[in-house]
């Protein structure tokens, strides 16, 4: 097999691995970065593919992880293990903060264990202490300068030399004074700091004025930088302060280095953690880059690939037009592809596209593919792709490719992965187009999973012929000559070259030549191949039609259903309202009988006042009735001879014998009689109104049962565009339905794709009045707080 890096290069993989390294954090990063390799291990690949999907969900909920300080302490390391060695109060500080890093991740990690339990076991080998950072903050502060408080006698020392300055500062600005007075300063000159004492500026014909020792002068000799003699003995007493210092802070510096020095196994494991940590989240950032998730990954090979992206192109056409994924299966009865189709057709793209996501999903990184595909482990991958051309091996192009062939032969199995790319080419077409078909013959033998790409017509017969490989063709638009992109698998696909060839403006009598010259069988087959063709794309065509048509009728049945459900709510609202009135007024009822009953009582059942008391519950019966509504007279159908009839009132029916005048004989069951028309009515006219009553009774929720489940804030974090919006939709219309004023709807910071969707969706939603990013305090934007109309 050809080395793992000829492979990374065939494939595009060194591009992602360039990726990961520049959105790497720190070098520790990168390391890990380059450290990673194609892995054959089932279990491994899983766990590192579920830390890559727990990281990327992180991102997703918008949880504020740890970012800064990521550190390469490596060299730093290498000093502290150093007996009788120490490192300076920056480096300090450096590790103090990287320190604090690690453990914060560490406790989100720890915390959110049930989220993200791959990523936790990262922790599991990490015991360094708050305590050790404790340490090294108390001696070094966030200047990166030792402590005055780190010891006593540093305490001690650094006042000292302060009161030494100020004693120093008045001798000199005496002497400068005094100078000044006398014309012997330059013009501005001020005490300044020469080999580390305290001088005066003194113009060069006035240095013998002035008792003291010269330290320097300026660059054209007219200023000399003079100690005065009476600041000697201060200047003296400084330099010795500050060597005592010096002494004071590198034992303490020495003091601190041991005990890291002491854990330096502890430290050694803690950034390993953290160079783990800044990889996977450099994973993470490309999945979502990338749109990538984790397909179901089995054991044994496998591929099932639904809505598959090549990576590199998926990134290179954002922005500027959408990729068009491919569906691509092999099964254990098929476990060869063999793809055929016109140049630039995408036959490559597509051959790149199964290596480079499965050598990506080896490589624990997630794959951009619909989340229900499934995914297989392979144990080696070979490759072949490009020119294979080595002028140090003394090989031509079609000599590489054989020497390939020869080792995939060799080495293939039922748990290798094969890629060819224009199988067969780069010889004499009847010998090359021979000894591809016996190269793919062995392959298939062997079990081999594979994909290859050919023009060669003697191949696509051979796998429409043989169990084990199947055809499949990259689509092409024959009317405008320009390919479609898509995988058809299950037949060959045409080369197109004489119509190409034609587009390209080929004179009639090169083509028409050229068709005789191919034979008939080979031009009758490329004939049958686009016939096939043309019919596909009328049936894909039917199909996008029927398929919007049914959208179509779902959406107006879920808007007469939404249309029902808002009329069966108001219907109970009102009903519900009117109980509550009913009940009121039933209680005040009673109240009111109470109050006569003991009012009849009191005066003995009196004429007058039984008389007034029944005129009183009058009133309260024609408030209790409320005012009659005549109902309006609906006109009765005209009954004719024939027609069935029933009396008004009663369940049976009859037929209509004859009609004189305004009755009517009436047959009912045996019995005849004479009935009035105005007693009479159509036997359909009753049973229409009665279905009414009962459609009336049959509809909808009860507003009362939406209210008691609402709440006015929707959580939407870890969940993909496609879900939000009908959750959105159904959220804002059950919120108007409640008359709802102010809402709240979480989807975390990430990258921000959440949030800008349900954005421009509120800006098209009729109700919403406005909306806003939450209080910075409360998740900021985080959350949308979104207020209706």
């Amino acid at each position: 097999m050809s080395s793992l890096n000829d492979v990374e290069v065939k494939i595009g993989f060194d591009q992602l691995r360039t990726w990961l390294k520049t959105h790497c954090l720190s070098t520790l990063g990168t390391a890990e970065a380059d450290k990673m390799t194609f892995l054959t291990e089932p279990d491994r690949v899983l766990e590192l593919l579920n830390q890559t999907l727990e990281f990327r969900q992180i991102f997703e909920r918008g949880d504020a992880f740890p970012s800064n300080h990521f550190f390469d302490p490596a060299d730093l390391l290498k000093r502290i293990a150093l007996e009788g060695n120490y490192i300076d109060e920056a480096d300090f500080l450096k590790l103090a903060w990287s320190l604090q890093t690690i453990i914060s991740c560490r406790d989100y990690l720890v915390k959110n264990k049930e989220h993200s339990p791959s990523l936790f076991r990262l922790t599991e080998p990490v015991g360094i202490s708050a305590q050790l950072v404790k340490q090294i903050l108390n001696i070094i502060d966030d200047h990166a300068q030792v402590r005055d408080s780190a010891s006593a006698e540093l305490g001690r020392i650094r006042r000292k030399i302060r009161e030494e300055q100020n004693r120093l500062r008045k001798i000199i600005d005496q002497v400068y004074r005094h100078a000044v007075q006398e014309q012997w300063i330059p013009d501005g000159a001020l005490p300044t700091i020469r080999s580390g004492r305290l001088v005066i500026p003194i113009l060069a014909e006035h240095k013998r004025k002035v008792k003291g020792f010269i330290h320097d002068e300026s660059a054209t000799g007219q200023t000399v930088f003079m100690e005065p003699a009476e600041a000697l003995e201060a200047n003296n007493e400084m330099r010795d302060l500050e060597h005592a210092e010096k002494r004071e802070v590198i034992r303490l510096l020495k003091e601190l280095t041991s005990a890291l020095r002491i854990e330096l196994g502890q430290l050694e494991l803690a950034y390993a953690f953290l160079a783990h940590i800044d990889f996977i989240r450099a994973k993470a950032r490309m999945a979502l880059e990338l749109q990538a998730g984790m397909p179901v990954v089995q054991r044994d090979p496998a591929l099932k690939w639904m809505r598959a992206r090549h990576p590199l192109l998926q990134m290179s056409l954002k922005g500027k037009r959408d990729l068009i994924p491919l569906d691509i299966n092999l099964s254990d009865t098929d476990r060869f592809l063999l793809v055929s189709g016109p140049n630039a057709g995408g036959k490559s793209v597509c051959l790149k596209t199964v290596g480079l996501l499965q050598y990506m999903l080896q490589c624990g990184l997630l794959v951009p593919m619909s989340p229900d595909s499934t995914a297989g482990i392979f144990d080696r991958i070979f490759v072949d792709i490009g020119d294979q051309q080595s002028i140090e091996n003394d090989l031509s192009t079609y000599s590489s490719h054989l020497k390939n062939m020869a080792q995939f032969i060799h080495s293939g199995n039922a748990r290798s992965l094969v890629l060819m790319d224009e199988l067969g080419s780069g010889t004499d077409p009847d010998f090359g187009g021979a000894i591809a078909q016996s190269i793919l013959q062995q392959l298939v033998q062997k079990k081999v999973w594979g994909v290859a790409t050919t023009h060669y017509y003697n191949l696509k017969l051979f796998a429409g012929q043989t169990a084990g490989i199947r055809n499949a063709a990259m689509r092409f638009d024959e009317k405008n000559l320009v390919p479609m992109y898509l995988l058809d698998i299950g037949k060959p696909g045409s080369s197109f070259a004489l119509e190409i060839a034609q587009k390209t403006g080929l004179p009639s009598e090169v083509l028409n030549s050229a068709r005789e010259l191919a034979g008939s069988d080979l031009v009758g087959f490329e004939t049958l191949v686009r016939d096939l063709e043309k019919e596909r794309n009328a049936l894909m065509k039917k199909s996008a039609s029927l398929e919007h048509k049914n959208k179509e009728l779902s959406a107006l049945v879920k808007k007469y259903e939404t249309l029902s459900g808002e009329l069966e709510d108001k219907k109970k609202v009102i009903l519900s309202k009117a109980k509550e009135e009913a009940q009121q007024l039933l209680a005040q009822t009673n109240r009111e009988i109470e109050k006569t009953i003991r009012h009849i009582r009191e005066n003995q059942a009196q004429k007058t006042e039984t008389k007034k008391v029944r005129e009183k519950l009058k009133e309260i019966s024609q408030k209790i009735s409320g005012p009659v509504v005549p109902k309006k007279p609906t006109l009765p159908a005209e009954i004719k001879v024939g027609d069935r009839v029933r009396i008004i009132g009663q369940e049976g029916s009859g037929v209509v014998l004859s009609v004189k005048g305004k009755s009517a004989m009436v047959q009912l069951g045996e019995l005849k009689t004479n009935v009035a028309l105005t007693k009479l009515e159509r036997a359909d006219q009753s049973n229409s109104d009665k279905t009414v009553e009962r459609k009336l009774r049959s509809v909808g929720l009860s507003l009362h049962e939406k209210r008691a489940g609402y709440s006015p804030v929707l959580d939407v974090r870890g969940k993909r565009v496609d879900e939000v919006l009908p959750l959105l939709e159904a959220f804002l219309d059950t919120s108007v339905l409640l008359a709802q004023g102010e809402l709240k709807i979480l989807h975390g910071k990430g990258e921000g794709v959440l949030r800008k969707v349900i954005r421009d969706y509120l800006k098209q939603y009729k109700q919403v009045a406005s909306f806003a990013d939450e209080h910075v305090e409360r998740g900021g934007d985080g959350i949308t707080v979104v207020v209706l109309k």
